[in-house]
């Protein structure tokens, strides 16, 4: 298969680094290969175009991310674990890679119709992983029960992506970690059950 191959990956290494330091519009193909070392050419035995590259880098590191997930969240009881373990995880995978995060915060979202329909199809994982732990929360009581969980899931994935698009803009200049735990009682506070 393909993606076996090391100059397979060595193209998506090289592909994150070049997009987020020139921009999607400003990487052509030959500075994606100078950059992965290997000949132009080569790019063409794996993706169609500059385009493919981005998609299948996306798809690469988003299903990666997704099983890191979803394995992590499942070892968590309640929702409200397996919730922090998802804002702990999503701010963490962005902070440690900073061309990941220019790229998926910024770059991604310059991109034209078709590449963000193709970057939706991507996400639609994640975003069930979302929905499972809202629907959860519920089950256990601990949400509310009158919650609708597509308006929840654009709630908590629409949080955190904002809150690392700020990082981004914000030139990283601040630890991104520290606020996982205040995003997460904010967020509980808007679902949980009250208390009587």
């Amino acid at each position: 298969m393909k993606n076996n191959r090391p100059k397979y990956h060595q193209i998506i290494e090289a592909a994150v680094k070049v997009i987020a330091e020139n921009g999607y519009h400003g990487s052509q193909v030959s500075k994606i290969a100078k950059a992965a070392g290997v000949a132009d050419g080569t790019i063409y035995l794996y993706f169609k175009n500059k385009e493919d590259i981005l998609i299948t880098m996306f798809k690469e590191k988003m299903g990666q991310f997704i099983e890191k997930i979803v394995d992590q969240t499942s070892k968590k009881k309640h929702a409200d674990e397996k919730l922090l373990t998802l804002i702990e995880m999503h701010f963490s995978q962005l902070s440690n890679d900073h061309h990941l995060a220019i790229v998926t915060q910024l770059e991604l979202r310059q991109s034209n119709y078709e590449l963000r329909l193709e970057i939706n199809k991507v996400l639609k994982p994640y975003l069930t992983v979302i929905d499972n732990i809202v629907e959860d929360g519920i089950e256990e009581n601990i949400f509310r029960e009158d919650l609708k969980t597509p308006l929840v899931r654009q709630m908590i994935f629409g949080t955190m992506d904002e809150m690392v698009t700020n990082w981004v803009m914000k030139e990283c200049k601040y630890d991104l970690l520290e606020e996982i735990d205040q995003v997460h009682q904010l967020l509980l506070g808007g679902i949980c059950r009250i208390k009587k």
